[in-house]
């Protein structure tokens, strides 16, 4: 895996190419969708834009998903029930290490296919609450319009998708499980090939700075 920077053109009009994964069914959406409502105890808008994304992106890149393989690696910027949706449609979850989370707050994620080296971002249209009043009129409320609207509605209507190059080489993103270093500060181990190197020390990213929490005194 190297840079994502450059690839084949990407054809969102094209059908997904057949997959090398054996007897693979056909995705069926309202399976999928309840699949991802079976982890939530029910079923809102947002599953259902994370599963629409997980899949547009699937056909844009022409990679069958659910994957079996861990060709597609996804990089969501929100947590929540539209990444769920979009990890039951594509199969890239944090313990397959094919899912990865930028928290920027944005209902939005890039898809990557490591085969290629092309990613795509993909995320809803800033008016798609708007437009889910035309498509499910028959509704009542702003929620289940939405709700139904995005089931149905196409999804170069719903979405925007745009090719962009990762600031970071997926390979150091997704880096070598096997890779197991200690800091020479705290003596944690540290795998993935998070340490930093600082002044010819090994550290951990909490004993470098760049930590999310602060140890307490001891009661």
């Amino acid at each position: 895996m190297g840079s994502v920077t450059s690839g084949r053109p990407i054809k969102l009009s094209g059908q997904i190419e057949p997959s090398n994964q054996p007897n693979v069914p056909p995705v069926d959406l309202a399976d999928l969708l309840a699949r991802s409502a079976s982890m939530h105890r029910h079923l809102c808008p947002r599953q259902v834009l994370g599963v629409r994304m997980g899949l547009y992106a699937g056909m844009a890149l022409r990679i069958c998903v659910p994957q079996y393989e861990k060709r597609l690696i996804t990089i969501v910027e929100i947590d929540g029930c539209a990444a769920d949706g979009i990890s039951v449609a594509t199969n890239c979850w944090l313990g397959r290490r094919t899912l990865f989370v930028k928290d920027f707050g944005k209902l939005a994620a890039t898809f990557v296919d490591t085969q290629f080296s092309v990613a795509i971002r993909i995320s809803p249209v800033s008016n798609a609450r708007e437009l889910a009043r035309a498509f499910a009129s028959s509704k009542r409320g702003k929620w289940q319009q939405q709700l139904e609207a995005y089931k149905r509605m196409p999804m170069s209507q719903l979405f925007r998708v745009e090719t962009v190059a990762l600031h970071e080489p997926i390979a150091r993103l997704v880096s070598h499980t096997r890779r197991k270093a200690h800091c020479d500060r705290c003596g944690e181990e540290i795998r993935n090939e998070r340490e930093v190197d600082r002044n010819h020390a090994v550290l951990c990213r909490a004993c470098a700075g760049q930590g999310y929490y602060k140890s307490l005194p001891d009661c």
